[in-house]
């Protein structure tokens, strides 16, 4: 059995092995030498900020969004060719500067509220993309908020070496972000091997995070409600063959714990029928001697155990989709895509060629908002994106003249959760 550590030095994928699923997913993802995030990510930039009082409406919006993705992938193209090319997009780049702003007036209200000028305002942000999001709160700090600014540290924790670089870059790409420089720090490391301790307040962005954070695969068996670990063995070939043995490891074993003491409140789960009619219906010719699976985010608990044990003043800001369409079968399942000749292309199954395709999980985050106050003993709110965005942003910014405002209608399907 390997994980994905031990898998971090290799420059090609694994043959003849056996990992879980979890392992699968991270070395898909975050492998530096073949994974997802350090070999095909592209991330989308607009170009100049989109003038949306002088947009008709939200069609309009997505007509001009359209042409600006296609010139921006043609200028690529015209560089080098690539008809896999893994293009993705973010709030923090179709809604600049405002959607940054609004995340920096939170940041403010609240440090100012709280520990200003005691303590420095220091915010860790965690994946920090192409550096959009960075920029645009350092520059309303700067611009409206000068005694802050000087009290301003921004850490970025970004375990793409590529996507580090490039970050760097954006701080000295004009005098502007240039004066940023002094305020900023960029470690490319991976969370999950912090070992510094920070005793001082501090805000933790973790914005479109928690869908890549690796999960384990859960089925049980229908009439004892004993649960099995989702494990693949790749073979000579490459190919990839699922298999479920009772034998659970600790910490797949712990998040199923943590979770039971946690949630009060149901949650979904494939066990949630009756067990006479789950008995019941195994006696049904073709029936499944296993449940359907349930994915269960075990590096997301894994992530606030680094914030209790090495962040134990944070105060946390995260985003993410809490419904995801096209998902593979299963509780909690991710969406599996890659992209094809600039199109989105779905498929159904967690095993497929490691590094090509984006593995995105929905968050649950009734649950998930239980098991972190357990964990780190902190106190959370939820909230729609919309929500949190109406009471940061000026909503003028962003207002077609139709009235129609893209920036909270747009994600729907994302949450947001904030700890004190």
């Amino acid at each position: 059995m390997v994980t994905s550590n031990m898998l971090r030095g290799r420059r090609e994928r694994p043959k003849r092995v056996k990992m879980l699923a979890r392992d699968f997913i991270e070395d898909s993802l975050y492998n530096p030498h073949y994974g997802y995030f350090p070999k095909q990510v592209v991330i989308f930039s607009p170009g100049q900020p989109f003038d949306f009082n002088s947009i008709a409406n939200e069609p309009e919006f997505h007509n001009q969004l359209g042409q600006r993705y296609t010139a921006f992938e043609d200028e690529l193209d015209d560089q080098m060719l690539n008809e896999s090319r893994q293009l993705w997009h973010t709030p923090s780049e179709l809604f600049r500067p405002y959607y940054g702003e609004a995340i920096a007036r939170y940041l403010v209200y609240n440090y100012k509220l709280k520990h200003y000028p005691w303590d420095d305002l220091i915010i860790y942000e965690l994946g920090a993309g192409n550096g959009t999001l960075m920029l645009n709160i350092l520059d309303y700090i700067r611009d409206f908020e000068p005694d802050v600014y000087a009290r301003t540290k921004f850490k970025v924790i970004e375990i793409s070496s590529s996507l580090a670089s490039l970050q760097s870059s954006q701080l000295t790409r004009n005098a502007s972000s240039k004066g940023h420089s002094e305020h900023v720090e960029i470690i490319n490391k991976s969370i999950f091997s912090w070992a510094i301790h920070v005793p001082v307040p501090c805000y933790f962005l973790a914005l479109e995070v928690f869908d890549n954070f690796a999960h384990d695969s859960i089925r049980y068996d229908p009439s004892t409600e004993v649960p099995l670990q989702g494990t693949v063995l790749v073979d000579n070939s490459g190919d990839f063959h699922e298999f479920y043995t009772k034998q659970i490891d600790s910490v797949a074993s712990r998040f199923l714990q943590v979770r039971d003491a946690a949630c009060s409140r149901p949650f979904d789960h494939p066990l949630k029928q009756p067990r006479w009619i789950r008995k019941l219906k195994s006696r049904l010719p073709f029936a499944p001697n296993l449940t359907q699976p349930e994915y269960i985010p075990t590096r997301l608990m894994q992530f606030f155990d680094v914030l209790r044990d090495y962040f134990p003043k944070h105060e946390l800001l995260a985003s993410d989709f809490h419904a995801l369409p096209d998902a593979v079968k299963g509780i909690n399942a991710p969406v599996v895509q890659t992209r094809y000749k600039r199109r989105v292309v779905p498929v159904t199954t967690l095993y497929v060629q490691q590094g090509y395709f984006d593995i995105l999980f929905p968050t649950d985050f009734a649950t998930i908002e239980a098991i972190y106050g357990v964990i780190t003993g902190k106190l959370t709110k939820l909230m729609s994106h919309s929500e949190f965005l109406l009471g940061w942003s000026d909503e003028q910014d962003t207002a077609t003249k139709s009235g129609e405002n893209p920036m909270l209608s747009w994600y729907k399907n994302c949450s947001v959760m904030i700890s004190k």
